[in-house]
């Protein structure tokens, strides 16, 4: 499973999809599920397009989708 540590390393954040659903979780945090109905992009993607991820100050950027989850 993907985990990113921003260059501060203040964050790390895990990202998982299962059952319909996008998961994040971050280090230490609970996780948040979003349906992947709200974002279509994500719904349709490959696999390979949503591994592409990257943690913003907002949230996270799938950058192969031009797709932001804001948190």
């Amino acid at each position: 499973m993907p985990l990113l540590n921003t260059r501060k390393g203040e964050r790390k954040v895990k990202v998982t999809f299962a059952n319909g659903l996008l998961f994040v979780e971050s280090d230490g945090g609970k996780p948040q599920a979003f349906p992947l109905e709200w974002f279509p992009k994500l719904l349709n993607a490959t696999d390979e397009e949503r591994e592409d991820w990257s943690q913003t100050d907002k949230g996270i950027r799938f950058n192969k989708l031009d797709t932001d989850v804001m948190l």
